[in-house]
This record gives C-alpha cells, structure tokens and sequence, in this order.
C-alpha cells in the first residue's frame, strides 16, 4: 500500500525501540524492520504465534498474505483497528506495541482471516483458526460473526462472540465480554451491536438483541432486552439508568455512571 503512514510510522517507532533495547532488536528486525507492509508484518507475528504442528508457520504465513492479499478491506479494517487502539488506549504508546504484544489486536486480525476463509467456504480452517484463537489468545470469535472496523478490544481475556453477533464499526469492549445466545435454537440468535458503543469488562450481552448507537453497558452488567441508542445500562438484569449526552462513549472510553 502506498503513501500508508500507520507502516511509515510503525517502521520508525521499530527503529527507535531496537535503537533502546537490543535483547529485543532481532524480533523489531524479523518482524518489521525486514518486511514490505503492516500486513507481511502481522503474516509474520501472528502465524509464529498460532503455529502448532499440524499447521507449520510456513503454512500458517501464506493463508495469512493470501488472504490479505485477495481482500484489501481487511488491510483497511486493520489499519482502523490499530489506530482505535493508539487514540482510546492510554497504555498504547505507538503502533509497535499492538503489532508485538496487544492480544486484543492480535486476536481480532487473526479473525478477520479466519472470517475471509469462512466467507470464501473453507469453513475447516476458519474453525481451525477459531480454535487457535481461543487457545492463543484466550479469545474465542466464531468465524461467522460479522465485526467492523475502528474496534478496541481492550486486554481481551475471555471475549466471545457467537456465530451470528454484528458488531458495526467504531466501538469499544473490555476484556471478559460475552456476546452469547440464550439457548440451543439455531438461527439468528446473538446481539447486535451498533456504532460507537462502550461495552465495560465483564458485561454479558444475551440473546437476538439490539444495543443501540452511542450506548453504554456498565462493567459486569447482564443485558437481555434491547438497550436504546444513547442509553447507559447496568445490574443484573441491567436496566436503563440514564441517557448520556456523550456523543461518542467508545471515543471517550468514560466508563462512570451518570444520570
């Protein structure tokens, strides 16, 4: 990709760590320094991560850059990721440190792969990446789920989402989130979540429901009915507490509850 400044500008940050740390420069060598794009980088990173014996690294790179490769969206959706993730997270420094170490980020690339593998009817190795996943990363994203771009999944321990969750673009979630069914009935049977949601750790989302643009779900709350756009929801079962005047809650990532 031409004129790309998120690569320019992980290139620069790899420069400066390997320049700070050398017990580390072979890895900013072998991962960024060496390659063409964010996407041979992340081919790189995350099929050394998942490989196991029945799927060598080899292996693992190549399904990684062809299907980077036959789907530029996904390049874009990354890139929109790893930028949420510098602008919402006060920890993130740079874009080196999602590439190297945010799980979350890494967990979520690796399901847009598994997700165009799915959608192109390889749905062994989608399922296979699936489990890969969930082993790696303690993330577990069913292949069939549909997920925008512009998302902070935040550490990421033991986020599900089911097969058939929407989340649309710009929002974010905390680790131990779980978009669920609510029993063994087949068929549309997940959330939906819309634009620009906050999603506090531990909330469990349950059920063929609509959690509306610009909400917020409290930390550990139980949502089981529709949430209205704008609304703040919390308990077990949650329930509406208010309506926020925050234009933005996944932008502004203020978890505190206000009436």
């Amino acid at each position: 990709m031409e004129n790309d400044p998120v690569w320019e500008q992980l290139r620069q940050d790899a420069e400066q760590a390997a320049s700070k740390e050398r017990a580390l420069a072979s890895l900013f060598e072998e991962v960024v320094l060496t390659q063409d794009s964010l996407e041979s980088a992340l081919a790189v990173r995350l099929s050394r991560k998942l490989a196991y014996h029945a799927t060598p690294e080899g292996y693992l790179k190549e399904v990684f850059c062809e299907c980077f490769r036959d789907n530029p969206q996904i390049g874009e959706r990354i890139r929109a990721d790893i930028t949420a993730i510098k602008e919402r997270d006060p920890a993130c420094r740079n874009y080196l440190a999602p590439l190297l170490y945010f799980k979350g980020f890494q967990a979520i690339t690796c399901y847009r792969v598994a997700h165009e593998l799915w959608n192109n009817g390889r749905e062994e190795l989608a399922l296979y990446l699936q489990s890969l996943i969930s082993e790696v990363f303690a993330v577990d994203i069913h292949p069939a789920a549909r997920i925008g771009c512009g998302i902070l999944l935040d550490h990421a321990t033991s986020f599900v989402a089911g097969e058939t969750s929407v989340i649309e673009n710009h929002v974010s979630i905390l680790h131990e989130v779980t978009l669920g069914g609510t029993g063994k009935t087949a068929g549309d049977r997940h959330p939906k979540v819309r634009h620009s949601v906050l999603i506090g750790a531990g909330a469990k989302l349950l059920g063929n429901i609509e959690i509306g643009h610009c909400a917020r779900i409290g930390a550990g709350s139980v949502v089981v009915e529709d949430v209205p756009p704008h609304a703040t929801v919390v308990g077990v079962p949650a329930v509406v507490t208010g309506f926020s005047k925050d234009p933005d809650p996944a932008q502004s990532m203020d978890q505190c509850i206000k009436h």
